[in-house]
């Protein structure tokens, strides 16, 4: 892959938690806000129960269709932790010990905490490849495209910064926001003019609530400034001759 291919990803998160409403997700925005940093776009996200079957079926559409896939959770000690087992499964490969992890792991722990359920987080399909963990000592792994992280937000976040130079992305995917005092049908149909005009370029329109008073805050995304630039001045250009106010926010 070279800096002008498009690569895309998705996101598949892991947990009963997080269908019940008892966790609330903010993994996806820190992985989508990182992949969009270097070049990644994330093309889909899919939250999926802790349920092997549906874990693997869901595993196997999605590498299929993106450059990559990141999961997150259900890598931990406990009964319900069966996202390793189910990509060993989903690529046809053995569930065994990792001896590195292992070797991770025994060294992090005291003697004797290194227990049966700890002793889990070690079990990982064949040839996997290990994501460091400088927060909590679990590694995470990576199996071809399809790469498996902790679904601890703090951990996460810790675990990012080992995976850029396993990632091959494009051309960072570059944002500029204006806020409007405004409502959405007020700019719906110059904000479509602009949108045709500029066919390459993702204009999103998003209401917002601040200080007791609506508004409209407008994204232009882009790999390219200029044309960032462009769409910002034909925006400005009608915003200006509705004599909407435009806001800091």
């Amino acid at each position: 892959m070279n800096k002008n291919t498009k690569v895309n990803a998705a996101i598949l998160i892991i947990g009963n938690e997080i269908l019940s409403g008892r966790t609330q997700d903010t993994n996806t925005s820190t992985l989508a806000n990182w992949l969009n940093s270097i070049g990644v776009k994330v093309g889909e996200v899919r939250v999926v129960p802790d349920e092997e079957k549906i874990i693997v079926d869901t595993l196997n559409l999605l590498r299929k269709i993106y450059n990559y896939v990141f999961t997150t959770g259900g890598i931990g000690p406990t009964h319900d932790d069966i996202t390793a087992q189910s990509v060993a499964k989903a690529f046809g490969k053995k569930y065994q010990i990792h001896n590195e992890a292992f070797k991770i792991l025994e060294s992090y722990y005291q003697p004797g905490e290194f227990n049966e359920g700890r002793q889990k987080m070690v079990w990982m399909p064949e040839d996997a490849e290990l994501i460091l963990n400088p927060t909590s000592g679990a590694p995470g792994f990576s199996v071809d495209n399809v790469f498996c992280l902790p679904g601890v937000p703090s951990i996460l976040k810790s675990m990012l910064g080992g995976l850029k130079n396993k990632i091959i992305g494009g051309e960072p995917i570059l944002s500029h926001t204006i806020s409007l005092r405004t409502v959405e049908s007020e700019i719906a149909n110059s904000l479509t003019n602009v949108q045709e005009k500029n066919k390459d370029v993702e204009i999103g329109s998003y209401p917002f609530f601040h200080a007791g008073k609506l508004g409209v805050s407008i994204v232009i995304r882009s790999e390219n400034q200029s044309k960032i630039d462009e769409c910002n001045s034909q925006i400005l250009n009608f915003v200006n001759k509705k004599k909407i106010e435009v806001v800091d926010r």
